[in-house]
């Protein structure tokens, strides 16, 4: 087992040369990268970038929530990230009388400052290489479920002598390309953390879904926060009590802008991306999946903005559904032509037949035909349980019966899930979605596939349309004081709901005739995916191999530049407010600014005004909100999107095209002091220019 792991090892150790700006490469290892960067213009070391013995970049980067990720800007724990990241805390605070979606919110002092239950930002501590000791037992020969047994007790035992609760700190183990190499990783995690600041939705989600993953992009996609800690700096719940978080390292802001060519630096947790798998599954994912999954979510958003353009309480609810909805439906229409542009499938089958021809009689010879077996048993039932996420677990009079029925059973409170959900509920809305889920899963879904409840239900009153009247009209969730009113003495009543008939019915269908599929070939997968990474790394060994992003803390490293989009088009890699001001149209919701900005405009010298810049760092979501670096280590903006042409860089990198979509930090500066007149902020805020 030693030699089969040192062999890992030398295989897995990371090349020095870089394929254009493509990669997502671990901070513990950036020494490996660390000249490529200086050539292009870095001018600090590896031991600012990461270091376990002193202060570093890393230090002043955060996991915000448990989907994005932000950065300190102060010595008082003041904290940048997108507008969308903390939009659902926004919304939270929000109501008629108090819209900070619409109006933004400023806190003018400490005091004015808003906590956020459930909220928290991760700071990592470290990261290991632990592979010889989360393999330690194993042998070869052994089958995958003991090797899978070895992994878990393992990776429990590494992660539980790394926390500790008592200093805030959580530990994890994650596997790094397919299982091949393992990592442990330690966060202190925060949890008093305030909302701060945040411009207007017109200004902070300016072009809405219209402008999502495009560009020319004039969005300025920012909020702040603040990190609180005990009066010993570690990490506590939420109290009076509490004073600002003294971090290690804070960014310190550069406001002398960007040019087409300057070396740039994002720090951050991306999500998810698939560059090494096989060709079957990205023809899936962009001829059958992506396509599927637009036209249900189409319809769930037509349905949701008719009513929000009619009412402001509507609007204001289902503002941050809405967004959630959007922003994997417009990134799914990218993805889809960026693989067919790029005939990503083609080319990756031209690469797995020279693969199989360099495999014949090593330990590698079949596989990729063993994963195309694999995937032509999954996908039907994959496609299923796909449907069964856009459609039933869409509509949420079933979520949240399932969810109340499930607290009562476990003796729990149900009030914060009763408040959250009748705040922002709109049933019409959820009717509606009913209707058109439904009728899409009938005509889709197989016969063979679809539960047998469902086709009773359908049988017994005629229409998808009869079983939404007779659901709503006769589920006592619709109907808040009743909900109130229930105790674990209803469960009986509980039970028979339809709602919780209609979820549980789903949920049964798909425990007991798509789960095992779905897990019995994800468990080969894993399998032969680990023996193709093995063999795509010894088939290229000069090639550069970056592991899968999976939310932990990643360096992408790139320049600013512009693309050509199209035939005889070039797009520039700065917007600019006069970019606003062109946009600016009172009659669409997207493009109606606030009116001071206006007013600050027609003041005039304000027409150069950075907003947004493009650059080529290797992006996808989690690095919402990441930091944004210049050559020396500054701040100069906050990385927000992707363009949409470029979106299939989960999959697929063309480092013509692929460009992830920044704030400019002047931007920000620009709207603090112009629209939010919070200047104060920016006394604790540090400038090098």
């Amino acid at each position: 087992m030693r030699k089969t792991v040192l062999f890992l090892g030398t295989l897995l150790a990371f090349s020095l040369t870089a394929m254009a700006d493509e990669g997502m490469w671990l901070p513990s290892l950036i020494s490996q990268r660390i000249g490529d960067m200086q050539a292009k213009g870095f001018r600090l070391t590896a031991e600012d970038v990461y270091s376990v013995n002193q202060a570093s970049l890393k230090d002043a980067v955060v996991l915000f929530g448990s989907g994005c990720t932000g950065e300190l800007v102060s010595d008082e724990g003041l904290l940048l990230t997108n507008h969308h990241c903390g939009y659902s805390y926004i919304q939270r605070h929000s109501s008629v009388e108090h819209d900070y979606l619409k109006d933004g919110f400023w806190a003018m002092d400490r005091n004015g400052e808003l906590p956020n239950k459930g909220l928290t930002v991760s700071f990592l501590e470290r990261m290991d290489e632990v592979t010889d000791l989360v393999l330690k037992g194993y042998r070869e020969g052994m089958g995958e479920a003991q090797r899978d047994s070895v992994v878990r007790v393992n990776s429990t035992r590494l992660a539980n002598e790394a926390s500790d609760p008592s200093r805030g700190l959580t530990a994890q183990v994650e596997a790094l390309f397919y299982g091949n190499q393992y990592y442990l990783f330690v966060f202190k995690v925060f949890r008093d953390v305030r909302l701060v600041g945040a411009p207007p939705s017109s200004i902070g989600k300016f072009g809405g879904d219209t402008d999502n993953w495009m560009w020319p992009r004039h969005t300025g996609d920012f909020s702040m926060f603040r990190v609180y800690a005990d009066k010993n700096n570690n990490p506590a719940d939420y109290s009076p009590d509490n004073v600002p978080y003294r971090p290690k390292k804070f960014f310190k802001i550069s406001r002398a802008g960007v040019q087409e060519g300057d070396f740039t630096f994002v720090y951050g947790c991306p999500g998810s991306t698939q560059e090494y798998v096989m060709s079957d599954q990205v023809r899936y994912v962009s001829e059958v999946s992506d396509p599927q999954k637009i036209a249900l979510r189409t319809q769930r958003l037509d349905i949701q903005k008719k009513y929000m353009s009619q009412s402001q309480a509507v609007r204001i609810q289902y503002s941050s559904k809405n967004a959630n909805v959007s922003n994997a439906w417009k990134k799914w229409q990218g993805e889809e032509k960026g693989i067919r542009r790029m005939q990503t499938v083609a080319k990756k089958q031209a690469y797995e037949q020279r693969f199989k021809e360099w495999a014949k009689g090593t330990r590698y010879e079949g596989v990729v035909e063993q994963l195309g077996e694999i995937y032509a048993r999954r996908n039907p039932t994959y496609l299923a349980y796909e449907y069964y996420n856009e459609t039933a677990r869409a509509v949420e009079l079933l979520q949240f019966a399932s969810a109340i029925q499930t607290r009562l059973r476990a003796g729990t409170s149900t009030n914060d899930l009763i408040d959250s959900f009748f705040k922002d509920y709109y049933q019409p809305i959820d009717e509606e979605i009913f209707v058109a889920m439904m009728t899409s899963f009938d005509q889709h879904v197989p016969d063979h596939f679809k539960p047998v409840w469902f086709k009773e239900q359908l049988a017994a009153f005629g229409s998808v349309e009869a079983c939404k009247d007779y659901l709503y009209s006769h589920s006592l969730f619709t109907d808040r004081a009743k909900v109130e009113a229930l105790t674990t003495d209803d469960l009986g009543k509980v039970d028979q709901d339809p709602a919780c008939l209609a979820a549980a019915s789903f949920a049964q269908w798909y425990s007991e005739d798509l789960a095992p599929v779905i897990r019995a070939t994800a468990a080969e997968l894993r399998v032969a995916n680990r023996l193709y990474m093995q063999g795509q790394m010894e088939f290229e060994k000069d090639r550069t191999f970056y592991p899968d992003a999976n939310l932990t803390l990643r360096v992408a490293y790139g320049q600013v530049a512009g693309y050509e989009p199209y035939d005889a088009a070039y797009y520039r890699p700065v917007s600019t407010l006069k970019g606003i001001i062109e946009k600016d149209n009172p009659d669409i919701f997207d493009y109606n600014i606030p009116q001071v900005l206006r007013d600050v405009y027609a003041e005039g010298g304000h027409d150069d005004q950075p907003v947004c810049f493009l650059a080529t760092n290797h992006t996808t979501g989690g690095n919402s909100g990441s930091p944004v670096i210049n050559a020396d280590g500054n701040l100069i903006g906050i990385n927000f999107d992707r363009v949409w042409e470029g979106t299939m860089s989960d999959i697929a990198y063309d480092p013509a095209i692929c460009r992830n979509i920044s704030l400019d930090i002047r931007y920000l500066l620009f709207v603090v002091d112009q629209i939010g007149h919070a200047s104060y902020l920016f006394d604790e805020m540090s400038f090098v220019d």
